[in-house]
């Protein structure tokens, strides 16, 4: 296992995975507009057979699994075990939807066994791009699509650029990491993602601009709301490995900073925060 790979797994079943199955519903309620687009982009039909990569707890491989119905399968992988708890707790009982840890990367997948290969925000990760969607593709039946939903560019993405930008002037922030450094927004270059997937042995690749507002933090006051997307920023996320070890003092410093930031977005009873994602389409050669 690689060091990169080692750390991904070492975060998603630690620090990472237990925040989001800590947080699950209200994450998923964030993720939902981008999951349901790549949903519809996909456009799965009764009987098909859908492989989930990096489903975490499950949102989209349920949303699949009803789209295939009960003569379809929904294969969901992650490598958070926390998060496959939490999906195979949430899974109805006759849903038919199988759920797996393991890295889609590098698992063994019966060859051609699959009409979909589904992301929702789950392949930015790979320290291979290029090889993990060879290894997929391998999966999928000839003819079988891809459909997925990545981050743009960090800039275009309040949910990390406000906050973060906020304290900048309080603590010294990690230099970032670089463009095609594993990570969330490792996808944000439409041609890196066109040339990872061309090289792959992908084809007819489409890869479209979605933008939508999150409702970041929650509350019945707009006062409680703005605490509540400061909480969040806090304990998950970029901020909250900058925060980790500072003092008291830099803490409420950094909280006032990132409240004022997110005090001037809308919203009532959640805060709106812009998210910016690319919608990705491409096919498994026929032949």
């Amino acid at each position: 296992m690689t060091e990169q790979n080692a750390h991904q797994v070492a975060d998603w079943n630690g620090q990472s995975g237990e925040y989001w199955a800590a947080n699950q519903a209200r994450l998923d309620a964030m993720m939902a507009v981008f999951g349901r687009a790549a949903i519809e982009a996909a456009a799965p039909v009764t009987d098909e057979r859908v492989l989930d990569v990096g489903c975490g707890a499950g949102a989209s491989s349920l949303d699949l699994a009803a789209r295939v119905g009960a003569g379809g399968y929904v294969l969901g992988v992650d490598i958070s075990e926390p998060l496959i708890d939490r999906a195979r707790a949430l899974a109805p009982q006759d849903t038919p939807v199988l759920f797996r840890v393991a890295d889609a990367s590098s698992t063994e997948l019966p060859e051609g066994a699959f009409d979909i290969l589904f992301s929702r925000f789950g392949v930015m990760f790979f320290e291979d791009p290029t090889g993990a969607f060879a290894h997929m593709r391998r999966a999928l039946r000839p003819g079988g699509r891809v459909a997925f939903v990545c981050w743009r560019g960090v800039a275009e993405n309040d949910w990390v650029r406000l906050p973060m930008g906020a304290i900048k002037d309080i603590v010294p922030l990690p230099a970032p990491p670089g463009p095609e450094a594993p990570g969330p927004f490792s996808f944000g270059d439409r041609g890196r993602v066109m040339r990872i997937l061309t090289a792959a042995g992908f084809t007819d690749i489409t890869i479209t601009p979605f933008d939508a507002s999150i409702p970041f933090g929650e509350g019945k006051t707009r006062d409680a709301a703005i605490d509540d997307a400061v909480r969040m920023a806090f304990e998950g996320g970029p901020l909250s490995l900058v925060l980790a070890d500072q003092p008291d003092d830099i803490r409420a410093r950094a909280w006032a900073a990132a409240r004022a930031a997110f005090a001037g977005l809308a919203g009532e009873r959640s805060v709106m925060i812009n998210g910016a994602a690319w919608i990705v389409m491409a096919r498994n050669p026929a032949s």
